[in-house]
């Protein structure tokens, strides 16, 4: 059986390199947990970081951090839906909002629960996902801050999550500046500038964060160490807190390119033979115990730098080792790097065993 392992040496080392970074700079942040599907074993090893503010968009995510310690705050990070709001003022102290309606039904709902709700109004900077418009975000401001049993907590905005649109220092100080705009218009302190997530951590680095953003939402850095910029690995982080480990079932010399008639495979794609291919060469094939129902491959990065990845069915995936340096036996275990979207597919799966190092 196929398994993803937790290192939590190393993920404690990402955490306090963060946590330094963010307390030099006086910036509030949470960790984004979304990733780990809910997945105890793996949140206990969170909240045991010392984390105070978990971020979340699934609400069974935040009930069980709740069930684990109703002392952390945490939020809801994308707009609620009407079905939801009840469970949303249960489970979260905060949540991402745009819309007016929703907003006075948090509000109705808040003050049934005798709860104080927190929101944070996001505001559409470009990445054309959710937010405010900036032009309404006066009208917007005026519409709900007088709403009963709501407490706005801030500002923010989602950058590089839908169009890729990068959070540059200009994005960042027109954020700033909506933040001194509302201030200024309605006479009010506005606590958080939420200027983003992992994407923005090299500006951190590189102090050209303006000051007035104040609060952060970081899940990727955290388990990747990955600067979104460049693709490298942020120097003083780790990028390997995860790793896939799959079983050789089947190890056989077989030919390159298949033989017979040719249609679409499981995936929907079809293999294509050039004219000009020499349909006698062969490969060592091992066949994993792993599929496209558990993980897609592009998002997959072999420790082994002389194996490659052919393809994969539903339940199995074809590697190539011949130029493998280390000869592998049927019984072996073949370990492989996690890009974001490799671990998010791995750690919604229920076939896949977590485990901790």
């Amino acid at each position: 059986m196929a398994f993803i392992k937790l290192y939590r040496r190393k993920l404690k080392e990402n955490y306090t390199f963060l946590n330094t970074m963010f307390k030099e700079r006086n910036i509030e942040w949470g960790v984004v947990t979304k990733l780990l599907c809910g997945n105890t074993i793996y949140l206990k090893e969170i909240i045991s970081l010392g984390v105070t503010e978990m971020h979340d968009s699934r609400i069974s995510n935040l009930k069980k951090i709740k069930k684990l310690n109703p002392n952390i705050k945490t939020s809801y990070i994308k707009p609620p839906s009407k079905r939801n709001i009840s469970t949303i003022v249960q489970y979260a102290d905060v949540s991402f909002n745009t819309e007016i309606y929703t907003i006075q039904m948090l509000s109705e709902e808040a003050k049934r629960q005798n709860k104080k709700h927190g929101i944070i109004i996001m505001i559409e900077m470009g990445d054309l996902r959710e937010g405010v418009l900036g032009e309404e975000l006066l009208h917007f401001y005026e519409q709900v801050f007088s709403l009963p049993n709501i407490e706005i907590r801030g500002i923010g905005t989602n950058l590089n999550c839908l169009s890729g649109v990068m959070p540059t220092q200009d994005k960042l100080i027109q954020l700033s500046l909506y933040k001194q705009l509302i201030e200024a218009k309605f006479n009010v302190k506005i606590p958080w500038v939420s200027g983003g997530t992992s994407v923005a951590v090299p500006l951190m680095l590189k102090n050209a964060r303006p000051m007035a953003v104040n609060h952060f939402r970081i899940g990727e850095a955290l388990f990747f160490g990955k600067d979104l910029f460049t693709g490298e690995t942020i120097e003083g982080l780790h990028n390997d807190v995860f790793k896939l480990y799959a079983e050789v079932i089947e190890i056989t010399e077989k030919p390159d390119n298949p033989i017979g008639e040719l249609g679409e495979n499981v995936a929907g794609n079809t293999y294509e033979i050039n004219d000009d291919t020499d349909l006698s060469t062969t490969s060592l094939r091992a066949i994993l115990d792993i599929g496209l129902l558990d993980m897609q491959p592009q998002y997959l990065e072999t420790d082994n730098p002389n194996i490659t990845i052919v393809d994969a069915s539903s339940d199995m995936m074809v590697v190539d080792i011949s130029n493998s340096e280390k000869i592998y036996k049927v019984g072996d275990l073949i370990s492989f790097k996690l890009q974001y979207m490799g671990a998010l597919y791995l750690l919604n799966s229920d076939y896949i065993e977590k485990i901790v190092e």
